[in-house]
């Protein structure tokens, strides 16, 4: 078949990889100059099934309001009369009651543990090196932290997924650099979870695929989708392409593009915010990734760099930095890895993360034949990549994917 995927972020080109693998003849169409220039290009790179979790969480709702006032948060609200905005809002706290996060938070460990699998084939197969470490330590400040965190802990146990509670004494131990005077009350240590440089992954993943036939169409952006008898057409600017089928993996876009076709998801752009600083003393540097349960912020090392992501700004559809989100982010930095790296004078970005107000992705056909969606991964979708890919490449080719699809399709809107 013909397959033309919209959107060359990492969940683009995996789709387009794992297509051309199975034997079609793929073009990426990608509105930027390269791959992995929007969402894809400043996450954490965190790829850590145990750690996926959705936003919508019992205590949430409570913890957002107890930090809306303070010089620090791990979120913002940008005053707005936006409409889609507190739909969205209210569809979220729908999905903060524990019996939905427990769904959710299953649904997505699902397919980011078949991810991971995926992605270990990859790198192994060739022997890619994308700046990776293995092992993420959650560190949780305070009790309260830990508590709240209890439900996700027993459900690594129900899954079997590997995982370790241990004191601050053992967390400094698995992370010698953690500073002292920052208060730590315990951690969990997940040791075969990962992290990486999701940009320079998919660069290298676009090489291959390209070795394999696929076509990557930059600076072009598809401006409609239309169904015609059995193939699609697709227009960008004044000129109209034809093709089998089109895979929408276009990020916070994708809404748009689904729109006229009748497919309504409440899919919003969350901003996201990260730094990266060049690493000026490596002994005092994290060996691997943490994260900070309280802040809901990751420290990542990236080879000679180290990156702090997090943050969620809602009701923000600009690219302006918000100056807060940045002084989270420094003071994050200070507080576990104060002598590694001068985080004032970081490389700062944000991205309009797409996300779903229950937490798991949307993949597979649409009501609209040949139309197909990979879209929906929010913050996680590095970690979900590789899988999600595979499954879209499979439904595609009229094979039954590797993993159980219950919830994770556009079924469950509708």
């Amino acid at each position: 078949m013909q397959v033309a995927v919209i959107g060359g972020g990492v969940i683009g080109v995996c789709t387009a990889y794992f297509l051309a693998a199975a034997g079609h003849e793929v073009v990426v169409i990608e509105r930027y100059g390269n791959v992995a220039q929007e969402t894809s290009f400043g996450n954490a790179g965190i790829v850590a099934p145990g750690y996926v979790t959705p936003w919508a969480a019992p205590g949430m709702p409570k913890k957002i309001l107890s930090y809306l006032f303070k010089p620090e948060s791990p979120v913002l609200i940008k005053p707005t009369m936006d409409p889609v905005l507190w739909r969205w809002v209210r569809m979220w706290l729908a999905e903060c009651e524990l019996e939905r996060y427990r769904i959710n938070k299953e649904r997505m460990q699902r397919i980011a543990s078949y991810s991971q699998h995926i992605l270990q084939q990859l790198r192994e197969h060739y022997s890619l090196d994308y700046e990776q470490t293995t092992g993420v330590l959650q560190l949780f400040r305070n009790q309260l932290e830990l508590q709240m965190a209890q439900s996700g802990i027993d459900m690594l146990a129900a899954n079997g997924l590997p995982h370790r509670l241990v004191d601050a004494d053992e967390a400094r131990l698995i992370e010698p650099a953690l500073a002292i005077h920052t208060p730590l009350t315990a951690g969990l240590y997940l040791p075969q979870d990962e992290a990486g440089n999701c940009p320079l992954f998919t660069r290298h993943l676009k090489n291959i695929a390209q070795t394999m036939g696929v076509e990557f169409h930059f600076n072009s952006t598809v401006d409609a989708i239309e169904p015609e008898h059995n193939r699609v057409t697709f227009r960008i600017e004044e000129r109209t392409f034809r093709a089998d089928a089109v895979v929408i993996a276009a990020g916070v876009e994708s809404a748009q593009l689904l729109e006229p076709l009748g497919i309504h998801i409440p899919l919003y752009p969350v901003k996201g915010y990260s730094a990266t600083a060049f690493i000026k003393n490596f002994d005092q540097a994290p060996l691997a990734a943490v994260t900070d349960e309280s802040y809901k912020v990751a420290i990542t090392r990236m080879g000679s760099r180290v990156r702090i992501a997090g943050t969620a700004e809602l009701g923000s559809r600009t690219p302006d930095l918000h100056k807060a989100a940045l002084r989270t982010l420094v003071k994050v930095g200070d507080d576990w890895f104060p002598d590694a790296a001068n985080y004032s004078s970081a490389t700062f970005w944000c991205g309009a993360r797409p996300m779903l107000p229950d937490g798991p992705p949307l993949l597979g056909a649409t009501p609209v034949k040949n139309v197909f969606v990979n879209i929906g991964h929010g913050s996680a979708g590095w970690a979900m990549a590789a899988g999600s890919g595979k499954v879209l490449a499979d439904l595609i080719s009229g094979q039954a994917p590797d993993i159980d699809l219950d919830g994770l399709t556009l079924s469950r809107y509708g």
